[in-house]
């Protein structure tokens, strides 16, 4: 009979990334705890064996679960692994499981480092997410399943888990921010995009990914924030003359249709002159048809495109009267959307 090949080994980097730690975690692990492989030769990286793999995965799963690292770290080399103890008190069912789906492992990662509280973690898994993919694919298939995971759970356990999904929109957003913006070419005459949360809306993290989508590629852009007051939009635009507004809504109740409107016909500029933004109504809360006069993306790519497009198609030409220079409605999205 022949013999069946052995597992690949990992390397740390992989192990850290599949179960959700940073690769200094489990070297500290290993000196505190013995958590190593079991086989390391001389001069070579490291390499883990599917044993080894279970054993770090116990772990995990016991530290997610509130046993202090010591105690689980002699839990877990021994085995089996005993089930975590029931504190005392209402706690949360199944500590560590999040509703992910069908998910990658860099998303699977991320949220149980979220889960562990595991602040070193996240920041890695999400800065190796970003350069080794991407921030279309790190926001679509790593970053938001997990926000949407720990939303679900939140919901679902009266209230339990705000400090992970409060601790992961944290990391996120920094790590946005960290994304390496590209130098502007000359002032574009359109004016920059404007970015802002309708009144009453306070999540912004979408927005904070379009403005580093747009900064990556050169694009000047305003970012203002969540809860944008009307009459404080009403004076941005007019103080900034933008290309264009994206005016991001989350729910239908902080979907301010008529403050949507009254943007897409405001003008700025000398008379004989004026000109008017193009607007984007972006978010689930814009759900349906696309407001009269405005864009409606769907997805982050989409509305890159869509702001990509007007800035190189000289969209300082105005879209007056909803119609852009090439003669499109601005109710149609510019090019074909996911989702």
């Amino acid at each position: 009979m022949p013999e069946v090949p052995p597992a690949p080994a990992l390397t740390t980097g992989a192990v850290a990334r599949r179960l959700g730690v940073a690769p200094t975690t489990l070297r500290s692990w290993d000196r505190r705890y013995g958590l190593g492989p079991a086989h390391h030769e001389g001069g070579r990286h490291r390499r883990w064996t599917p044993g080894d793999i279970a054993v770090l995965e116990a772990m995990c799963r016991l530290t997610a679960s509130g046993v202090p690292p010591a105690e689980a770290a002699r839990a877990a080399r021994t085995g089996p692994v005993p089930p975590p103890p029931t504190p005392a008190g209402p706690r949360l069912r199944n500590h560590g499981a999040l509703p992910l789906g069908r998910v990658g492992p860099e998303c699977r990662g991320l949220a149980r480092a979220a889960v562990r509280l595991d602040a070193d973690a996240v920041d890695e898994l999400l800065a190796h997410s970003l350069a080794a993919h991407g921030l279309l694919f790190a926001w679509d298939e790593v970053m938001m399943p997990a926000l949407r995971a720990v939303g679900r759970k939140w919901q679902s356990s009266d209230g339990r888990y705000v400090e992970v999904e409060h601790l992961l929109s944290w990391h996120i957003s920094s790590a946005l921010r960290r994304v390496p913006p590209t130098r502007p070419g000359p002032r574009h005459p359109a004016g920059p995009v404007l970015a802002a949360c309708a009144p009453g809306e306070l999540h912004t993290l979408p927005l904070e990914a379009l403005t580093a989508g747009l900064l990556s590629v050169g694009l000047p852009v305003r970012m203002l924030g969540g809860a944008v007051p009307a009459r404080a939009l009403d004076e941005a635009v007019h103080r900034s003359g933008p290309v264009a507004v994206v005016l991001w809504s989350q729910s239908r109740t902080t979907a301010d249709r008529a403050l949507l409107r009254r943007t897409t016909t405001t003008t700025w500029g000398v008379r004989g002159a004026r000109r008017t933004p193009a607007v984007l109504a972006a978010g689930p809360g814009w759900a349906g048809p696309a407001p009269e006069g405005a864009l409606r993306p769907t997805t982050l790519a989409g509305a890159l495109r869509m702001l990509r497009e007007l800035y190189a198609d000289g969209a300082a030409q105005h879209w007056a009267g909803g119609v852009d220079p090439h003669g499109r409605s601005a109710a149609q999205p510019c090019g074909p959307t996911r989702r």
